[in-house]
């Protein structure tokens, strides 16, 4: 019995150390960490570019080095856009902008997902003309 009681300890204690977590961050350039953003959009396969360079086709996971805060960081530059191009013609490019920390004062907080919905107009000014009487 006290076997038996001995041997169910030691597997409970192990099994619970099994169960712990240890968080590790990723260490990035200039003191900074990895964050890592959802990218999704209405139709899977649209592709996804940030600051312009190809980052991949939707669903994808992006890997954004950040301060420690969970803020952008500034690599040179203002802001971290993503953007979305469309498929076909009934779809809308979709952007995100983001401002990054700067002297100036914090940057906008890395969000752990981004949704494009590729049929919805954005931006622009429309302007209706006014009929002549």
């Amino acid at each position: 019995m006290r076997l038996t009681f001995g041997v169910m300890s030691i597997a409970f204690t192990t099994v619970l150390a099994g169960c712990s977590t240890v968080f590790q961050t990723e260490s990035g350039p200039d003191h900074t960490v990895a964050s890592y953003v959802q990218v999704e959009s209405s139709v899977p396969g649209v592709t996804v570019e940030t600051n312009n360079v190809y980052a991949g086709k939707t669903p994808l996971t992006l890997k954004v080095f950040g301060n420690e805060d969970g803020t952008f960081h500034d690599f040179g530059h203002p802001e971290f856009v993503i953007r979305a191009l469309p498929l076909s013609t009934n779809q809308f490019e979709q952007t995100q902008r983001f401002h990054v920390s700067s002297h100036a004062g914090p940057g906008d907080t890395i969000p752990g997902l981004i949704f494009f919905e590729m049929d919805r107009r954005t931006g622009g000014l429309s302007v209706d003309s006014i009929p002549d009487k």
